[in-house]
């Protein structure tokens, strides 16, 4: 695996946590009027952070638990929206969620730092992406952290924009 992607998703919660951090306390929870436009799923910063944990536990390790162990697996996609609703991210525990992402990051990079050329080599095929190699499926991991920080930076422009008394 090459090092600017392994360096990226070695950096990502504390980037994770430096843009959650970054967002007003009072706008935690905050939803702006129209999503039009979000670079990463329509969640408020708590419902990003959340979402991060769960598709790294319950997405990534799977796909990449199940690429490694089965021959040409198909990866199911998560519908996010409805884990959202169901697990109440809206009411999580911040510190909580991170706690729990930073450790399943940890052991998501064991696993990629451990694989062979054959073992990133193995194919899948990933609803909605279609097929796929396990060193692609690590390269998805890593545009899906950037879509959240994206979302925070995102978030963070549409609470200033709420901020903004028009002038006439």
């Amino acid at each position: 695996m090459n090092t600017t992607t392994l360096n990226a998703l070695s950096a990502f919660p504390q980037q994770l946590e430096a843009h959650y951090t970054a967002i007003p306390a009072e706008f935690k929870h905050w939803a702006p009027p129209s999503w039009d436009g979000v670079p990463s799923e329509p969640f408020t910063a708590i419902e990003q952070v959340c979402h991060v944990r769960d598709i790294e536990i319950e997405g990534y390790h799977v796909r990449l638990h199940r690429t490694l162990n089965e021959i040409n697996p198909t990866l199911a996609s998560i519908d996010s929206e409805a884990l959202a609703k169901a697990r109440s991210y809206a009411t999580a525990n911040a510190g909580e969620a991170f706690s729990a992402f930073r450790e399943a990051r940890a052991k998501t990079i064991s696993v990629i730092t451990g694989l062979s050329a054959e073992q990133l080599n193995r194919t899948a095929e990933f609803e909605g992406y279609g097929p796929l190699s396990l060193r692609s499926l690590v390269h998805y991991l890593c545009s899906h952290d950037q879509q959240h920080l994206a979302g925070l930076q995102w978030l963070l422009g549409k609470i200033e924009a709420s901020r903004v008394q028009v002038q006439g």
